[in-house]
Order: C-alpha cells, then sequence, then structure tokens
C-alpha cells in the first residue's frame, strides 16, 4: 500500500495526460509510448472514483490495459465493443466521454455502472447479465455484413467465469459454423481465475492448462480450435505495448477468431489482488490503507436476509440429510458459506449456469433429496423453461429461494428482481411466499422440508416447487434467531387491527406499510394491516374476512403491479363477487426501474412508506364517511 507522502506526490502528477482524453481520438493521437502512463492514470481514477462512491472494483482494474490497447487499435465506436456483463468496463466508460461524470455512477439520475445503448454511441450493446457478449457482437457483425459493412470490426469481450454458461457456448458453436466463420469478430477471453467467486469446473481448468502451455507450441487442439475458431493466447493482458502489438495483429487478420488473454483482478491495488472476492465490490474505502469503510450504528442490529438464509438452511441440513444445495456462481452472494463449510459434499456451486442449475437440482429432486436452490431473481429469469419443464411438469418436489428479490438499488434495471412473483404464479405445481422479516424467513425455510408423517397424497409440499423470495440486505429484527415454527401453507396473518380500510402486504414491504400505520395513527387514521405471506396459493379464508369487512384495500408488493400479488387479489375479488369493491395496488410500474438508492426507488415507484400513507390518507377522505 502507498503510504501518505508517496500518495500525495502521486496526486500531483495525476491527470496529466488523462484530462485530454474526452473521446478514444484523443487517445489515438498519442504516441504509443503515452500509454503505460494512460493506464496509470486510469487505474488510479478508478481508484479514486470506487474509494469515494462505490462500485465494482476489482474486475475494471483488471482491464485497464486491454481497455487502453482496444481504444487505441480499433477504430471505435465505428468499430464497436461488446462488453460482457460490464463490471469491467469503468475504463471504457471514462476514456468514451464520461469521466467527468463518473461520480454520478451508479446514482439516481446518473451513469448506469454497466454499459448502457441509451447511455453512450460507445456502448454499442446493453449488458449487466453474464455470457451475451458473443452473441450480441455475432449479430451486430451480421447486420454490418447484409448493411455494406463488412470489414467493420466487432469485438467480444468476456470474462473466463462468463464462459461456462450455456450462452457463450452457444454462440461459439454457431461463430464456428461456416454460414458465419467469415464474419470480422474478435472474441477477447478475458482470463482471471475468477467470477464473483473462483471460477468452478472443469472449463476454468482447461483454461488454466492453457496459460501452462504459453505461446510456445505446438500445442494440441484446444476447445476454440476444435470449434474451428482460429486461436492466439496465452498473451499478458498487462503488457500495454505487446497488447497493442498483438491487437493490430488480430486487427489485420479476418474472420471469428479468439484471443485469450491472462490478467489478474484488482491489478494495481494489492488488497485487491489478494483478496478477489472481498474487492470484486467492496463499498467505500479508505484508498490509503485499505480499510473498508463501515456503517457505523448504535445498539443491536438486525442481519441481512442472506446471512439469516445461510445459516437457517446449514441448521436445517444438520437436520435432514436430505437437505442439498445449489447456486449457479453465487456463493459468498447469497451466503452459503457456511453450508459449504460445513457440508462440502452437499453444496454445489455449479458456475455462472443458472439453466443447469435448476435442471441439476430437477434431477437430485427426482432422486429423492430436497435441493434448496439459490438464484438471484434477476437471474432466475434465465432459468424460466427449466422451472416449468423439467420441474412443474414432473411435479419434482424442491425449493427455489429467490434471492435479491425486489428493487436492489445501484445495479438497476438488468439486476431488479422485478418479475418474480408474476412469473412464477402463474404456474401450476408451484408454491410463492415472501417473508415480512427474518423470522418469517427462517419460518418458511423450515416448513418447505416439513414431512410431519404425511402421505405424499396428503402433505400439501407433494410435487410443489416452493419458492421463497426474499430481499437483498438488511432485515428488521435483531432477535431474528428464534425457535423454528412451521406455517400453514397458504396462510396470512393480521399484523395490527384497525378500521374501514385494510392494507395487505407481502414480503418485506410489509414493513414499509407497519410505519405508514404508525405516521397515519398520530392522524386518527387506523387502517387495519394484513401480511399475506403467500401470492399463491392465496389465503382465501382471510382475503374473504378482509373484503367483507373493509370499505377498500390496498396492496403492497416489491414486485411488478401487471400480474403480480396485487393481481392476484384482483383476480380473487373478481372470481368472488368483489368485483366492485376498491382495490389500490402498490408496486412496480410497467418500465425498466433505473438504478439508484433503494430508499429513492421505492418512492419513485409509490410504494415507500410514505406513499402507502398517501394513498390511505386518499381513500379515507374520498369515501367521506370512512374518515367519521
Amino acid at each position: 500500500m502507498q503510504n501518505v507522502g508517496q500518495a500525495r506526490i502521486f496526486t500531483a502528477m495525476l491527470n496529466q495526460l488523462l484530462t485530454q482524453l474526452q473521446i478514444p481520438t484523443d487517445l489515438r493521437r498519442l504516441p504509443v509510448e503515452a500509454l503505460p502512463q494512460v493506464c496509470e492514470e486510469l487505474r488510479q481514477f478508478i481508484v479514486d472514483q470506487v474509494s469515494r462512491h462505490g462500485g465494482h472494483f476489482g474486475a475494471s482494474l483488471g482491464t485497464v490495459e486491454l481497455t487502453v490497447a482496444l481504444h487505441y487499435v480499433f477504430d471505435t465506436p465505428n468499430d464497436v465493443l461488446v462488453w460482457d456483463v460490464g463490471h469491467q468496463a469503468y475504463g471504457h466508460k471514462i476514456l468514451t466521454g464520461r469521466r467527468e461524470l463518473f461520480s454520478s455512477n451508479r446514482t439516481l439520475g446518473g451513469l448506469s455502472g454497466f454499459p448502457k445503448r441509451a447511455e453512450s454511441q460507445y456502448d454499442a450493446f446493453g449488458t449487466g447479465h453474464s455470457s451475451t457478449s458473443i452473441s450480441a457482437a455475432l449479430g451486430l457483425a451480421q447486420a454490418a455484413a447484409l448493411q455494406g459493412h463488412a470489414q467493420r470490426q466487432h469485438v467480444a469481450i468476456i470474462g473466463d467465469g462468463a464462459m461456462t454458461a450455456g450462452l457463450a457456448f452457444e454462440a461459439l458453436n454457431n461463430a464456428g459454423s461456416a454460414a458465419l466463420r467469415s464474419l470480422q469478430v474478435l472474441i477477447v477471453l478475458n482470463d482471471n481465475g475468477m467470477s464473483i467467486d473462483q471460477n468452478v469446473g472443469a472449463l476454468p481448468q482447461h483454461f488454466a492448462d492453457l496459460r501452462n502451455q504459453g505461446l510456445a507450441g505446438p500445442h494440441p487442439p484446444n476447445i476454440f480450435q476444435n470449434l474451428q475458431l482460429p486461436y492466439t493466447g496465452v498473451v499478458d493482458g498487462h503488457d500495454i505495448i505487446g497488447l497493442i502489438n498483438c491487437l493490430i495483429e488480430q486487427k489485420n487478420r479476418q474472420g471469428v477468431r479468439v484471443l485469450h488473454l491472462r490478467t489478474i483482478k484488482g491489478k494495481g491495488y494489492p488488497a485487491a489482488e489478494e483478496e478477489q472476492v472481498t474487492w470484486h465490490s467492496p463499498g467505500k474505502f479508505d484508498k490509503l490503507t485499505g480499510i473498508i469503510r463501515q456503517k457505523t450504528s448504535i445498539g443491536p442490529q438486525a442481519p441481512k436476509y442472506q446471512d439469516v438464509f445461510g445459516q437457517t438452511l446449514t441448521e436445517l441440513a444438520q437436520q435432514n440429510d436430505r437437505i442439498v444445495a445449489v447456486t449457479p456462481a453465487m456463493l459468498s452472494g447469497s451466503s452459503l458459506n457456511q453450508m459449504k463449510a460445513t457440508f462440502p459434499t452437499r453444496t454445489f456451486d455449479v458456475g455462472i449456469a443458472e439453466q443447469h442449475a435448476v435442471t441439476f437440482a430437477a434431477g437430485m429432486a427426482a432422486g429423492g433429496l430436497l435441493p434448496y436452490c439459490v438464484i438471484y431473481s434477476t437471474f432466475l429469469q434465465r432459468a424460466y423453461d427449466q422451472i416449468i419443464h423439467d420441474v412443474c411438469v414432473q411435479g419434482l418436489r424442491l425449493v427455489l429461494c429467490v434471492d435479491r428479490a425486489g428493487l436492489v438499488g445501484a445495479d438497476g434495471a438488468t439486476h431488479h428482481g422485478a418479475f418474480d412473483i408474476a412469473y412464477l404464479r402463474c404456474l401450476p405445481n408451484v408454491i410463492v411466499a415472501a417473508p415480512m422479516d427474518e423470522v418469517e424467513l427462517r419460518n418458511l425455510l423450515f416448513t418447505a422440508q416439513q414431512d410431519g408423517g404425511l402421505t405424499a397424497q396428503s402433505n400439501p409440499l407433494a410435487g410443489q416447487a416452493f419458492c421463497i423470495r426474499y430481499p437483498r440486505g438488511q432485515g428488521v429484527r435483531p432477535d431474528w434467531h428464534l425457535p423454528l415454527t412451521a406455517i400453514a401453507i397458504g396462510t396470512g396473518r393480521l399484523v395490527h387491527l384497525g378500521e374501514k380500510i385494510a392494507i395487505l402486504t407481502l414480503g418485506h414491504v410489509g414493513n414499509f406499510a407497519h410505519e405508514a400505520c404508525q405516521s397515519l395513527a398520530a392522524e386518527h387514521l387506523r387502517p387495519s394491516l394484513y401480511d399475506l405471506r403467500f401470492a399463491k396459493p392465496l389465503d382465501e379464508v382471510l382475503l374473504m374476512k378482509i373484503f367483507t369487512t373493509y370499505y377498500a384495500i390496498i396492496t403492497v408488493e416489491d414486485g411488478c403491479i401487471t400480474g403480480g400479488f396485487g393481481s392476484a387479489v384482483l383476480e380473487w375479488a373478481s372470481v368472488n363477487g368483489f368485483g366492485a369493491k376498491t382495490v389500490v395496488r402498490l408496486g412496480i410500474p410497467d418500465h425498466f426501474i433505473d438504478h439508484g438508492e433503494p430508499e429513492e426507488l421505492y418512492a419513485e415507484c409509490g410504494f415507500g412508506p410514505a406513499d402507502i400513507a398517501q394513498a390511505a390518507r386518499h381513500l379515507y377522505f374520498q369515501f367521506g364517511s370512512l374518515a367519521e
């Protein structure tokens, strides 16, 4: 780590070149001998910005030289760069006219943390999820060829972690076909041995073998060459001069080809090189000491939902030897580390492969085990057919733990868990539940593995995919570690009793409604609050009581309004003769929500505590007599 004196001297030298570079054309005017300094200034700019504002860190540090070299050699934006995922694209944004705006990265109204077509002509294809770059680059190259621009260069930059996903293999297979092999596409494999966690599986080992072989040959054909794709590698991704020469050579070649680079995630910041998982996205930190800033708090604090999940699942696995855990490359993010440490042979990280994760879990379910398959809501979208075809059609019993459900904040539209209630509740053989707090999460996880001596015919869990959705981040209960209690399937609960208006919530947003009720009480307005817990099956007995008791209903959810929990309540009301009842639905509106702090996004969508209170207030006074 630099000491303070060194840092001051270097700060005085910073930005002598970087501030002159507004767009890549400015970069290309520099002599090649100036590029090492550009790389150093760019790396230090990223360190400075992320230390103060947060964001993804290690991946972008590892691609500094590659980013400079690509924009130096290729005629961007006429030549096209397609970044996979986008964690590694901060340098790209800084060199393409967004340096002065970069402090707004991942904030409300500011730059997106990922490449975004609407943001810049240099972002040829938007991203956020992994493994799309090769497919997108092939499509862009085919479009260019059909429109008379066959010599336009297209570069797909993909990490070795992203290469484990099926979509990347599908694209490689297509790229090697006679129909597409002549397209001007360079696939740059940015091999740093990491996803967010350590890479797993046979493919990373194959890449390691290639790294050990080096450039000297001859070598037996590798996976790319066997797919009819010319291969160059392995090249040092941090040697800027050597990289420039290599890219010039690649630019002069024809057809789809592969360039394999070896890089270091976190390059140039020792702490990030040594602790690559922690420094993937560390939050704000002291750039001189490497100390990550922690929020200060007074008194006992509620844990993260993810940590409650991980500890509870480990407890359950100690009692039930049929329980196994599956995750697609989110071992630490989903807090499965404890489960992995305690039960290494019953915890499976399958790599970035959501489709495989679900069907692998389905296979274990068919074999008599009880898988808990843990996938972020936004990534579960990628396995939708597997949920339907491999789980639900066959009536297999497993537990889908839908992490990061709802609005996740700074990662934005590609990462919000907005759609899972709607896309899951329409499926047969599915239970959809959401806990209001950490105690309910524990109890739902406990309930999901209950047999209770029941036969397959009498067990309501038999043949069902039990989906439990929960949000990112901190809960509300410091006293969360209570004895486990089973919850009857399809039952809600009264949180507190009021009059005339009922607020029905699903999941963590029940806490927003509770806060709203507290503020309304000061105005002598007292709506009742019900935590429904299940979007499917609904608590029909409770709903009948609610709809016959109250003048108006408000539903609140942290999912899309269209087709979501509120829609389920409306459907029930229509079928049961309450179609004329006033029902106000609050949730995520019918458009994609950008990035920002969660509280900002709740307010933007209209289901924060103040919004719920205002909706109730409006109903009380809309009906006049309700306020009497």
